[in-house]
């Protein structure tokens, strides 16, 4: 059984003081001062964190050219990346430059990861014997092995 509420005599129910006027005005000054000051901290902690972010990206980067810079203090690493990058050689050896002049159909395909599992193939390979077999004695040119 629903029973309505008439708005009017809920709201004559109500009583304010001077006081609760005065706090409720207090509560709502409070809300619209804080609030975008809570709008600000959340925005300069965002940008703290981004900033942050970024100093360990630099650092890494500082890092990384750091080690660039001590494998070039290495007489070794000079001579190879000369060789490397710039074909230099030794007196008296001699550098063959090959031109990868193959076409790209006939290089060998990257084949698929292997399996855990183990698979059978279901073919049977006495047919198969017996089709090479007689294939290869009744053929007419011989193949010669040496």
């Amino acid at each position: 059984m629903a029973r309505s509420v008439d708005v009017r005599e809920w709201a004559s129910g109500i009583r304010l003081s001077a006081f609760s006027v005065i706090m409720l005005s207090l509560v709502v000054l409070g809300a619209w001062v804080l609030v975008p000051t809570l709008g600000t901290f959340i925005d300069q902690r965002q940008k703290i964190a981004a900033l942050e972010q970024s100093i360990q990206v630099s650092e890494d980067q500082i890092t990384a050219l750091q080690k660039e810079r001590d494998r070039w203090n290495d007489p070794a690493y000079i001579t190879t990346q000369a060789r490397e990058r710039l074909y230099y050689v030794k007196p008296g050896e001699v550098v063959y430059l090959i031109d990868d002049d193959l076409d790209p159909a006939a290089l060998p395909q990257e084949q698929g990861p292997v399996s855990d599992t183990l698979e059978e193939t279901p073919s049977d390979w006495m047919p198969q014997l017996l089709r090479t077999l007689t294939s290869a004695g009744l053929s007419d040119t011989a193949a010669v092995t040496r």
